[in-house]
């Protein structure tokens, strides 16, 4: 598989009472028509959106729906994330057909796993996060297991963050950009790299970095960071400078990525490529720092289990400081086949 995806922001639809309800479906259906979903697909994504939005007046009393365009191309698909804070609900009972919730046909979470290309749900007493991905049928489109929470301050149409992936084979190469402050001139300055990395972005870790940072020499500036892993051999090289955050997780450990201090497009030591081996299936999460640090994915029991959109869903709901933009990118390490 070969695939480069790019930063795609996050849309948040409030769900506070039902007249919105009507208007997150009416935005998913022409998002879906635009992205170049025939007329019945942009139906079932709208009605995946009528059913996940009135779970959360249902089950929590409000919540929010996170729509993001999947970049796979001409084609595209969408991501639709229903997150809110509410006290749980009961699963078993949501997964069934003809158990309605509210003001809606009454299909059931399991309908709605079965009009999705994927589905997944992590509940706990601190609110749930449901999952649906959709694509045209008939598209081809092979669904790529990553997750992405990218949110600009305030809404505001330039993200001083941007992220991109890269996948060659069993090789992945995952890059955080967050130019200093926020708004287009932060939003250059991240572009600014990303374009020099995307050139070659499998090329050594520390002549990336030197590219990206004399690509960003006359601009603001800003932190940045990449991880590539190797399936064959489980190995993942990590280069960082400033304040980009990364951790390898497992079931019962985690272990810190460190950067180096500077700022690309301004001045830093060489940057220095730091080894991992045996890294195969691990978690690779990396953030910007509009996320907080101190987070732990242990005191979230299964949740290392669920899809890794479920994963930057939850830590973006509990971890945003609320004052910067803030990307949150989550990539499981895969063992190559064969």
């Amino acid at each position: 598989m070969d695939l480069n995806l790019s930063s795609s922001l996050t849309q948040v639809l409030l769900v506070e009472d039902e007249s919105q309800v009507g208007h997150a479906r009416r935005v998913v259906q022409k998002l879906a028509a635009d992205s170049g979903f025939d007329p019945n697909d942009a139906a079932r994504a709208a009605l995946v959106t009528t059913e996940l939005t009135s779970n959360l007046l249902k089950h929590a009393g409000r919540g929010e729906l996170h729509v993001r365009v999947l970049p796979y191309g001409a084609v595209k698909g969408i991501e639709l994330l229903a997150i809110d804070r509410g006290p749980g609900f009961d699963l078993q009972n949501c997964l069934t057909d003809g158990f309605s919730t509210g003001g809606t046909q009454g299909i059931g979470m399991g309908a709605v796993d079965r009009q999705s290309e994927v589905f997944d749900v992590f509940a706990d007493d601190r609110g749930a996060v449901m999952l649906a991905r959709l694509y045209p049928r008939g598209s081809k489109i092979v669904d790529y297991r990553f997750g992405v929470s990218q949110h600009s301050l305030h809404n505001d149409p330039a993200c001083g963050d941007i992220w991109h992936l890269s996948v060659k084979d069993s090789r992945i190469s995952a890059l955080i950009i967050d130019g200093l402050g926020h708004g287009e001139d932060a939003q250059d300055a991240a572009r600014a790299g990303e374009r020099a990395f995307a050139v070659e972005p499998f090329a050594m870790p520390s002549v990336l970095m030197d590219d990206m940072h004399r690509a960003m020499c006359g601009s603001r500036g800003g932190a940045g960071a990449l991880a590539q892993y190797d399936g064959h051999n489980g190995r993942l090289q990590f280069a960082g400078i400033g304040n980009i955050g990364a951790t390898l997780i497992t079931a019962d450990k985690s272990r810190g990525l460190a950067s180096h201090p500077g700022i690309l497009g301004a001045q830093f030591r060489k940057a220095q490529t730091f080894d991992f081996t045996e890294c195969q299936g691990q978690l690779l999460v990396m953030y910007s720092d509009g996320l907080q640090s101190r987070w732990n994915l242990n005191s979230y029991p299964g949740l290392i289990y669920r899809h890794p959109a479920v994963i930057a869903a939850v830590l973006h709901r509990d971890f945003c400081r609320g004052r910067d933009d803030v990307t949150v990118l989550v990539v499981p390490l895969e063992t190559a086949n064969g």
